[in-house]
């Protein structure tokens, strides 16, 4: 661990990143395990972005919000993932402190853009399915863009007004993270300056940030639900909740662990780095295959493109 002399304090430069396991064989394993889900998370959700670009069939609000959901994991993914499998084989897990908070700011970035991006997922459902005659009107191109710029600026608002509470804190003593990258709230332990300030402005950002999406969520899927008992027809039941059921496995994916992470206090248990896992690494693989799946218009749309690509190579 190397220290710098500020004043009367030895300021940590960088820290170790000791979240997931100190022994060789169990790491050799992560590392392999770990490569194979981010290989499949920039697959998959590179084959959605361009499905959704070469279907015409596809170019609609719904697969509109899903491609930028698909950049957004494969952005996700890579913050995090490439320095955990430089960790899992390098015998220094070290992360420059500059570094540590670049990624911590990204991680919170990318993940916030994510939850609105979900929330306005939403409320395209609940516009298509609550008011399909003024569906059109609703969605428009220039609202849908609009929807995605916004949810892109308040996230990065968000955690920049948190790094940069962050950047103003001297760390020193244990410069050990439990943790397997670098997050806001794994930063105070480290930290021997006062945190009050950074840890409440923390817990009010992430519930404003949080609720606002829940209850957007919450409320639209509420008048989808109600909409949906109300109708005569098996067959138009079905297929709302079929429309539905893809988002709504991944919001609760996500905002379980997220919520669970981001409000139980930080202490580096095992819970923290499976949360964290959750919602970082094993979510963003699992939403192209949790939507290829479920849709049969993004299936159709991919054995199309691969009946393209195999004629192509005949």
């Amino acid at each position: 661990m190397l220290y710098t002399a500020t004043g009367n304090l030895s300021v940590a430069s960088e820290f170790l990143l000791l979240g997931l396991s100190s022994d060789a064989q169990i790491q050799a394993t992560l590392f392999v395990i770990f490569l194979v889900i981010y290989v499949l998370t920039l697959t998959g959700n590179s084959v959605i972005l361009l499905v959704i670009m070469g279907d015409a069939h596809l170019h609609s609000p719904m697969y509109f919000f899903l491609g930028h959901l698909s950049f957004v994991d494969i952005s996700y993914s890579s913050v995090s993932v490439p320095k955990m499998l430089e960790n899992l084989m390098a015998k220094t897990k070290t992360i420059p402190v500059k570094g540590c908070l670049a990624q911590a700011f990204f991680v919170f970035a990318i993940g916030g853009t994510e939850a609105l991006l979900l929330a306005v997922m939403a409320y395209d459902r609940y516009a298509a399915i609550c008011h399909p005659l003024l569906y059109g009107q609703m969605m428009s191109n220039r609202f849908c863009e609009g929807l995605v710029c916004g949810s892109w600026s308040l996230a990065i608002l968000n955690a920049l007004i948190n790094t940069l509470l962050a950047v103003n804190l001297d760390f020193c003593d244990n410069g050990t993270i439990y943790n397997y990258n670098c997050e806001i709230p794994s930063l105070f332990p480290l930290s021997c300056s006062d945190v009050s300030t950074n840890a409440t402005v923390l817990l009010w950002s992430f519930v404003i940030h949080a609720s606002g999406t829940f209850l957007l969520v919450l409320s639209s899927y509420g008048c989808i639900f109600s909409t949906v008992l109300s109708m005569r027809s098996t067959t138009g039941r079905s297929k709302a909740f079929s429309t539905c059921s893809s988002h709504l496995t991944i919001v609760i994916l996500y905002f379980g662990s997220a919520c669970l992470r981001y409000t139980m206090p930080t202490s580096g248990s095992p819970m923290e780095i499976i949360f964290s896992l959750q919602y970082s690494v094993i979510t963003p693989m699992l939403n192209p295959l949790i939507y290829s799946l479920k849709n049969k218009e993004v299936t159709t749309a991919i054995r199309k493109m691969l009946g393209k690509c195999c004629q192509h190579f005949e």
